[in-house]
């Protein structure tokens, strides 16, 4: 069976967006079915279609927040571990790639793949500690 790595690279190849990329492949184990995460996704490739925060970075913070999350809003904890993951996650993401802003990323779509591959890499790096 190929890893996270490999399978978010495989959806972007295959069509979805860098942000449904992503998400696709860490929805199933977190409770979101993969329907409503692709439709959740949608919207936010290519910097929320403005350019802005790269889709594979809000993809991620998607996922950390299903993992780490908490929907009981005085769970100060879980908004601590959440908050501090992302915080490294964007750490990493810009240490690779020198921004987490899509259009000071992607000169060339091509670039978009390395971008999938690190986004997951990360995820599977936080996710191991």
């Amino acid at each position: 069976m190929s890893t996270k790595i490999e399978q978010a690279v495989e959806n972007f190849k295959n069509g979805f967006n860098c942000s449904q990329a992503v998400l696709d492949t860490y929805c199933e184990q977190l409770g979101l079915d993969r329907e409503t995460a692709f439709k959740i996704a949608t919207g936010f490739g290519n910097g929320m279609r403005m350019g802005g925060v790269c889709g594979t970075v809000t993809a991620a913070f998607i996922v950390i927040g299903l993992k780490y999350g908490s929907a009981d809003a005085a769970d100060k904890e879980s908004k601590k571990k959440t908050h501090s993951l992302i915080k490294d996650f964007t750490k990493r993401f810009e240490s690779k790639n020198g921004s987490v802003i899509c259009k000071d990323l992607i000169g060339d779509k091509s670039l978009c793949t390395k971008l999938v591959q690190d986004a997951a890499q990360i995820l599977e790096e936080i996710d191991s500690h």
